[in-house]
Protein backbone atom coordinates (compact mmCIF):
# COMPACT_ATOMS: atom_id res chain seq x y z
CA UNK A 1 0.00 0.00 0.00
CA UNK A 2 2.90 2.29 1.04
CA UNK A 3 4.56 1.94 -2.50
CA UNK A 4 1.15 2.49 -4.26
CA UNK A 5 0.59 5.81 -2.41
CA UNK A 6 4.28 6.78 -3.30
CA UNK A 7 3.67 6.20 -6.86
CA UNK A 8 0.60 8.03 -7.03
CA UNK A 9 2.47 11.29 -5.04
CA UNK A 10 5.86 10.73 -7.38
CA UNK A 11 3.51 10.06 -10.66
CA UNK A 12 5.02 6.45 -11.60
CA UNK A 13 2.10 5.13 -13.74
CA UNK A 14 4.13 2.54 -14.34
CA UNK A 15 4.40 1.21 -10.71
CA UNK A 16 0.97 1.22 -10.41
CA UNK A 17 0.53 -0.45 -13.25
CA UNK A 18 2.87 -3.38 -12.26
CA UNK A 19 1.42 -3.47 -9.17
CA UNK A 20 -2.56 -3.99 -10.37
CA UNK A 21 -4.07 -7.47 -10.32
CA UNK A 22 -4.21 -8.01 -14.72
CA UNK A 23 -7.78 -8.57 -13.50
CA UNK A 24 -8.78 -5.36 -12.15
CA UNK A 25 -6.61 -2.87 -13.30
CA UNK A 26 -7.43 0.03 -16.25
CA UNK A 27 -5.50 0.05 -19.17
CA UNK A 28 -3.92 3.77 -17.55
CA UNK A 29 -2.52 3.57 -14.53
CA UNK A 30 -1.18 6.97 -14.75
CA UNK A 31 -2.02 9.20 -12.11
CA UNK A 32 -3.78 12.43 -12.55
CA UNK A 33 -1.77 15.38 -12.43
CA UNK A 34 -3.46 17.89 -11.00
CA UNK A 35 -4.06 15.74 -8.30
CA UNK A 36 -0.98 16.25 -5.31
CA UNK A 37 -0.96 13.58 -2.37
CA UNK A 38 0.02 15.13 0.62
CA UNK A 39 -0.73 12.55 2.96
CA UNK A 40 -1.22 8.63 4.08
CA UNK A 41 -2.77 7.31 7.33
CA UNK A 42 -3.17 3.55 7.66
CA UNK A 43 -5.58 2.73 9.71
CA UNK A 44 -6.20 -1.25 9.78
CA UNK A 45 -4.30 -4.63 8.31
CA UNK A 46 -6.04 -7.79 8.42
CA UNK A 47 -4.13 -10.27 7.25
CA UNK A 48 -1.06 -9.39 4.40
CA UNK A 49 1.42 -11.31 6.57
CA UNK A 50 4.14 -13.41 5.22
CA UNK A 51 2.22 -16.99 5.08
CA UNK A 52 -1.07 -14.97 3.77
CA UNK A 53 -1.97 -14.81 0.23
CA UNK A 54 -4.82 -12.03 0.58
CA UNK A 55 -4.80 -9.10 2.86
CA UNK A 56 -6.57 -5.83 3.11
CA UNK A 57 -5.61 -2.36 4.20
CA UNK A 58 -7.78 0.66 5.29
CA UNK A 59 -6.62 4.06 4.37
CA UNK A 60 -6.65 7.84 3.91
CA UNK A 61 -4.80 9.70 1.78
CA UNK A 62 -5.55 13.15 1.97
CA UNK A 63 -4.72 15.15 -1.66
CA UNK A 64 -4.75 18.98 -2.89
CA UNK A 65 -6.18 19.42 -6.16
CA UNK A 66 -5.70 22.70 -8.15
CA UNK A 67 -6.95 23.13 -12.11
CA UNK A 68 -8.52 25.92 -13.86
CA UNK A 69 -10.56 26.87 -10.57
CA UNK A 70 -9.77 26.45 -6.81
CA UNK A 71 -8.18 24.70 -5.16
CA UNK A 72 -9.77 21.70 -3.71
CA UNK A 73 -8.90 19.62 -1.12
CA UNK A 74 -9.90 16.07 0.14
CA UNK A 75 -9.91 12.50 1.66
CA UNK A 76 -9.61 8.88 -0.37
CA UNK A 77 -10.68 7.01 2.25
CA UNK A 78 -10.38 2.81 1.25
CA UNK A 79 -10.50 -0.54 2.67
CA UNK A 80 -8.49 -1.97 -0.35
CA UNK A 81 -8.21 -5.82 -1.26
CA UNK A 82 -4.22 -6.60 -2.00
CA UNK A 83 -3.72 -10.86 -3.06
CA UNK A 84 -0.02 -12.31 -3.42
CA UNK A 85 0.95 -13.19 -6.81
CA UNK A 86 4.34 -14.69 -7.75
CA UNK A 87 5.21 -13.73 -4.41
CA UNK A 88 4.22 -10.29 -4.37
CA UNK A 89 1.36 -8.18 -3.36
CA UNK A 90 -1.03 -6.54 -5.54
CA UNK A 91 -3.97 -4.32 -5.45
CA UNK A 92 -7.06 -6.03 -6.37
CA UNK A 93 -10.03 -3.49 -5.90
CA UNK A 94 -11.77 -1.16 -3.07
CA UNK A 95 -14.32 -3.20 -0.69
Amino acid sequence: MRSRYTAYALGDGDHLFRTWHPRTRTDDAAPDPRVRWTGLEVLDVVAGGADDAEGVVEFRATWVSRDDGPVRRGVLHERGRFARRVGRWVYVEAE
